[in-house]
């Protein structure tokens, strides 16, 4: 080609040039010149949109190293949706028998003094209620932090702030920070699942979201009420078209996406649905295998209990076997306005004998050390009589109280940190903020909290905001 052909071309429309949006004319046109002066005052690093945060290496599934050496390589957080009481779980309050059906100082109403008995437990001697039998004896392998507290005692969103950090705007799960982090080291399978027994709970979607996060650390949301597994995760194969041919359709898919990325935007919804496109294709023979639950032997499901929570705790067991990074298990039921003294006890036991397994089969199969494990509500319970109960009372919401317990993972069994009233009305020793929480879960894993950070609107944001200090107390 002779030079004033190639000139020629040069300055000829192309294809290209046919999908700029008019606001993208404007922008090149009118303020380029604008753009290059502050590349010379700031740097052109200071002028990365957010877009170029995602076209990282960080954007991927790959096992990445954390700050620093830790145990923890895998969370289990069992999130006991509904709000358990503390009082009547892992918070002895003697002084409420003696102040049973009078005022205390401080509150409105009357005391309610637990009818639940306690018991010294294990080399440990911490006091477990007769609710938690099984668990009672893994006490030494328990951290149980008493002194927990949040900001609204307000179901939907005191969850949502349990598990993003933000009781207001959407932000990025724990699950999703923590893969962002640490990637996951099977990428046959999404490094992030959350299971829960049936429909969407308090918050739906928001409480597994990736938000601004790259769409491949949204968590993968799966209804273990069903038990088959074509059921379990829907059209998981597709019945009309081989793997080969499926995989001709997704190569195609991605290059049309890569095209419409460099010639008009990059968007991150698409790229999300994207990213979900190629992991089911993945996921077609693996994650097959690990929901199947029939594939283990019948001692280890009988151990576990033929229960929905013990179908949970099993399959969770299997997901980490298989390198997935955080699994989220929804274990809901406690909101326990009135008759706690019935209904409380049912739903400790669909939790005791499976967790209390789970933790046994980590530890059998070398895994407990290197997997923490988180069991809590979003916030606790007063310790007088709900107004609106009747002869068989239960107990209002708290946010100033309520208690985490954690396993495995980094952290010391046998344990327990901070400490509420005499009555368990407020946190009062070594108070731990939600925000505190996240903070020491990242510590576990390798982090510096205040250093995972992701860069949106020209702000670097972190899951711990602008607060949160790490619980050493709790940490091995």
């Amino acid at each position: 080609m002779n030079p004033h052909d190639k000139h020629k071309q040069e300055h000829s429309a192309q294809l290209a040039d046919y999908f700029l949006t008019r606001r993208q004319f404007l922008n090149r046109a009118a303020m380029g010149f604008g753009a290059l002066g502050l590349a010379a005052l700031f740097g052109e690093g200071m002028l990365l949109n957010d877009a170029s945060a995602a076209d990282s290496p960080a954007e991927s599934l790959l096992p990445r190293a954390p700050h620093f050496p830790a145990k923890a390589k895998h969370v289990v957080h069992i999130f006991a949706q509904g709000a358990p009481s503390h009082v009547d779980t892992w918070d002895p309050k003697p002084a409420l028998t003696k102040y049973d059906g009078k005022s205390i100082p401080g509150a409105d109403g009357v005391a309610m003094a637990s009818p639940f008995k306690f018991t010294k437990r294990g080399q440990s001697g911490i006091e477990v209620s007769e609710v938690f039998p099984k668990l009672g004896e893994m006490v030494d392998d328990l951290c149980i932090v008493r002194s927990c507290y949040t900001d609204i005692p307000a179901h939907e969103v005191a969850a949502v702030f349990m598990n993003t950090g933000s009781a207001r705007l959407a932000r990025p799960s724990l699950g999703s920070w923590v893969l962002y982090g640490l990637g996951t080291n099977n990428q046959n399978m999404p490094g992030y699942i959350s299971l829960r027994p049936g429909g969407p709970p308090p918050g739906g979607s928001a409480n597994w979201q990736a938000a601004f996060l790259p769409g491949v650390y949204q968590g993968v949301s799966i209804n273990t009420k069903v038990t088959a597994v074509d059921q379990l995760i829907e059209n998981i194969r597709n019945p009309y078209i081989p793997l080969k041919e499926q995989r001709r359709q997704l190569d195609l898919v991605h290059q049309l996406n890569e095209l419409h990325a460099q010639n008009l935007q990059k968007d991150a919804n698409l790229e999300a649905r994207l990213q979900s496109y190629e992991m089911a294709f993945k996921m077609q023979t693996e994650a097959t295998d690990a929901f199947d639950i029939s594939k283990e032997p019948a001692a280890i499901r009988d151990a576990y209990g033929r229960t929905g929570q013990g179908h949970q705790l099993l399959i969770a067991r299997r997901l980490i076997e298989r390198g997935v990074r955080f699994v989220q298990v929804w274990a809901g039921g406690w909101d326990h306005h009135q008759d706690i003294e019935d209904r409380l006890p049912e739903r400790a036991k669909e939790i005791d004998q499976p967790l209390a397994t789970f933790i046994a089969d980590l530890k059998q199969r070398k895994l407990f050390d290197e997997t923490l494990v988180i069991w809590g509500g979003e916030f606790g319970r007063k310790p007088v009589k709900d107004r609106n109960g009747n002869d068989n009372p239960g107990r209002d919401h708290n946010a100033k109280a309520f208690t985490t317990v954690f396993a495995g993972g980094g952290v010391k069994g046998g344990t327990v940190h901070g400490a509420t009233d005499e009555f368990g009305a407020a946190a009062t020793v070594d108070k731990v903020h939600i925000h505190d929480l996240h903070a020491t879960v990242l510590a576990l894993l390798g982090f510096d909290h205040t250093k995972l950070t992701y860069r949106y609107n020209g702000r670097d944001f972190r899951l711990t905001d602008v607060a949160g200090s790490v619980v050493k107390g709790i940490m091995a």
